[in-house]
């Protein structure tokens, strides 16, 4: 029997179980007791966890991107490609080997799992997608994990990312101070980094006398992105002022409209969020936010480390930054 069939048998988390089986002081004295007990009633060898948990130093870290909610969205979405790129440089200077896992999550264990397989130090996930229970679960016992997504008050995760309401609020008054009236958020609201995104959009339009805004539900990947655009322009009013979720979504966008004969800027305005490096080369070249995902992989790494050795640490929002190019 494994660790992650003992802790299904005790009804808790493979983190908790390994803690109660290594006699860790945060665990329950009760729960250590049961869980003890359930190991020599199953066979279970107690130094198998400790072994592997605790002492062993695999000398890789985990990045994990989980896929709930975009089933079929690449590693090769350029966003990704430049945070991993950012997370293996900086890894590499501080002696760690990548270990990079696309996970589609089948069931809540998802986590535990990759945690129990004892192939790496710590674990950076990058994105929340529809999974922050599941996350947040984990992060209540296990600490050798930080995340890039949005920060919740009271949440045990400690995440890196932009303050994507702020962002939502640049995107849209920057479309508003240009004179546009009927806005459209591009993307889903189910992640968490989306929803405060069009948060941050919804507050700004509020705001707005004669303003009106409407969210189109789009995927990430490209092809996608462009066909769900092209037949909603099919069925409705085009808007004047877009705000992408994310600069690949943006540019499907702007191809659909390309297509059906509107102009951008002149007819549609439209902002992305990331800032790739192929936001500045698109025609017209495209207004973004800025997230800086060097700096950011690179805290990723730093918060990490310091959670590995023990240290105390705290979640970081960077400031966004509207980078004003040819499209809006």
């Amino acid at each position: 029997m494994g660790l992650v069939e003992l802790a299904k048998i005790a009804g808790v988390s493979v983190s908790t179980a390994s803690r109660a089986l290594s006699n860790h002081p945060r665990v329950a004295r009760g729960t250590r007791e049961r869980l003890v007990a359930l190991a020599q009633e199953h066979g279970f060898r107690l130094n198998q966890t400790a072994s592997a948990l605790r002492k062993q130093r695999t000398g890789a870290i985990g990045v994990v991107v989980p896929l709930g909610h975009e089933v079929d969205q690449a590693l090769s979405d350029p966003f990704f490609m430049g945070l991993v790129g950012g997370l293996a440089d900086a890894l590499t200077k501080r002696g760690y080997d990548l270990f990079l896992s696309r996970v589609v999550p089948q069931g809540p264990r998802w986590l535990d799992d990759i945690i129990a397989s004892g192939r790496v130090d710590g674990i950076v996930l990058i994105g929340q997608s529809d999974q922050l229970e599941a996350i947040e679960r984990v992060a209540t016992d296990y600490e050798r994990m930080v995340v890039w997504g949005a920060a919740r008050l009271g949440s045990n995760q400690i995440t890196v990312g932009t303050d994507n309401v702020t962002g939502g609020e640049l995107a849209a008054r920057h479309l508003i101070a240009r004179g546009c009236k009927r806005l459209a958020f591009l993307g889903s609201t189910e992640a968490p980094e989306f929803a405060d995104r069009y948060t941050g959009f919804h507050a700004a339009i509020a705001e707005s006398d004669g303003v009106a805004g409407t969210v189109v539900p789009i995927h990430l990947t490209m092809d996608d992105a462009y066909r769900e655009m092209t037949a909603y322009l099919a069925a409705n009013q085009a808007p004047d002022g877009i705000l992408a979720a994310s600069d690949v979504i943006a540019m499907s966008a702007m191809r659909a409209l390309a297509d059906r004969g509107l102009r951008v800027p002149e007819d549609v305005a439209v902002i992305g969020y990331d800032d790739i490096q192929l936001a500045r080369y698109t025609s017209p070249a495209l207004t973004t936010i800025h997230q800086d995902v060097v700096y950011g992989a690179n805290l990723l790494v730093e918060l990490l480390l310091a959670r590995i050795a023990g240290q105390t640490v705290g979640s970081v929002a960077m400031l966004p930054e509207l980078i004003v190019r040819d499209s809006a």
